[in-house]
């Protein structure tokens, strides 16, 4: 309870100051490309973080890595409130990115310590790993979800720096009471961990990386840039009660996605009936729960493009899809999550896990850079065409997988 509690806090402000940076820069007049630009450090630093956290956390302990993050996405906040508006585009962009960056490794120190914790600390009998891997991870998207209104609700009210300085004031205190009060229990590292030891030589480990990278990958496509400026687009005039509107209901929308997101994954092991399935069926059922993700974006995206200029109707229809989407990918995300835990040993499980989310972030990254691009050059309907040609490639992956006593 102590690492989900300072995982939480951690998401909540990461939430946030996504909403606030995307919202607060679009208004500033930033293309979809330029938006994307101030996320991608952020998923380059996730890629060499993930990458070598586990070796850090292997090497120095997971209470380490953990404390780590929190402190540095303080740093990060306290950072970005320095902008100055007399900058020009390009080194408002810069400087952001570099920000954005440091957000990134804290994002992913934070997230390998918790889900490498559970592995630990979680019971292993009657489904007991799946289901405590469920509910971190779907409270954790719950609480991003959160993060995001949050992150609206606070550039609308208060502005962009008095809003970053707030969440870090709140963080500074959360990061001092989890310091004061961590009970002990969690491993403290080993002098002789090798950073060689990170690349995985498991087969299904390898394989789910794949899988992840374009699962990820497809939902970012359209939920980074695509959505929130195609929203923005439909809901404001311009005006300043216009812009204030839109800021909310983007914010209360993607909200509302990430914690229904977070709630079916939370409630997956019970969909599944994990608890009394063997690990080959639940392999079977990363399969299954791919191959039906494809469906969605597929249609969605030739709706849209059918349709052509957004009415009413138009953006219900996109809604329920892409709340339909999410269902379906917090099943598939749940399935991935319990897997990487399952396919690990105890001993390695920080490397691999590291090494799993290095697979996640190279996800986000490509849907990232995709997000913009696709959007500027075709749209809505093309961001939700790529996403279906990354689920199926995602499906291809998830098909490579066997049960251990299956491989060679």
């Amino acid at each position: 309870m102590a690492v989900t509690a300072a995982y939480w806090a951690f998401m909540l402000s990461d939430g946030a100051l996504r909403m606030l940076v995307l919202l607060h820069f679009h208004t500033l007049g930033f293309s979809p490309v330029q938006l994307a630009y101030l996320f991608v450090l952020y998923e380059i630093a996730g890629v060499v973080t993930n990458l070598s956290a586990g070796w850090i956390a292997a090497r120095f302990g997971l209470t380490s890595t953990l404390y780590a993050g929190l402190g540095l996405q303080i740093v990060a906040l306290l950072a970005l409130a320095q902008l100055n508006p007399a900058w020009s585009v390009g080194a408002s962009v810069i400087f952001v990115m570099a920000v954005q960056g440091i957000s990134g490794v804290a994002k992913d120190l934070a997230k390998m310590s918790a889900k490498s914790a559970v592995k630990l600390l979680a019971p292993s009998e009657q489904g007991g790993l799946f289901r405590w891997v469920a509910l971190l991870t779907g409270s954790k998207n719950a609480v991003k979800g959160l993060g995001f209104l949050l992150g609206a609700g606070l550039l609308a009210l208060w502005g962009f720096v008095p809003s970053i300085l707030g969440m870090a004031a709140v963080l500074a205190l959360i990061l001092l009471a989890v310091t004061l009060r961590m009970p002990t229990g969690l491993p403290r590292g080993r002098k002789d961990a090798k950073f060689r030891e990170v690349f995985s030589k498991n087969r299904n480990i390898n394989w789910l990386s794949f899988a992840r990278v374009f699962l990820f990958g497809a939902r970012d496509v359209w939920f980074v840039v695509g959505i929130p400026v195609y929203f923005y687009a439909v809901l404001s005039d311009g005006s300043e009660a216009g812009n204030r509107a839109a800021f909310f209901t983007i914010g209360a929308f993607m909200a509302v996605w990430t914690i229904l997101y977070g709630m079916v994954q939370a409630y997956a092991p019970r969909l599944l009936h994990a608890a009394t399935r063997p690990e080959a069926d639940i392999i079977a059922a990363a399969r299954h729960w791919a191959g039906a993700l494809v469906i969605v974006p597929v249609v969605l995206a030739a709706t849209v493009w059918a349709a052509g200029d957004p009415t009413p109707w138009l953006t219900a229809v996109v809604i329920a899809g892409l709340l339909a989407f999410g269902a379906l990918f917090a099943v598939n995300s749940s399935l991935h999550s319990y897997l990487i835990l399952a396919f690990s040993s105890g001993a390695r499980v920080t490397m691999d896990v590291g090494f799993y989310y290095m697979a996640n972030a190279a996800g986000r990254l490509i849907g990232t850079l995709l997000s913009g691009l696709t959007y500027q050059l075709g749209g809505l309907p093309a961001c939700l065409a790529t996403a279906a040609a990354m689920v199926l490639l995602s499906r291809i992956g998830a098909g490579q997988l066997r049960a251990p006593s299956s491989e060679a």
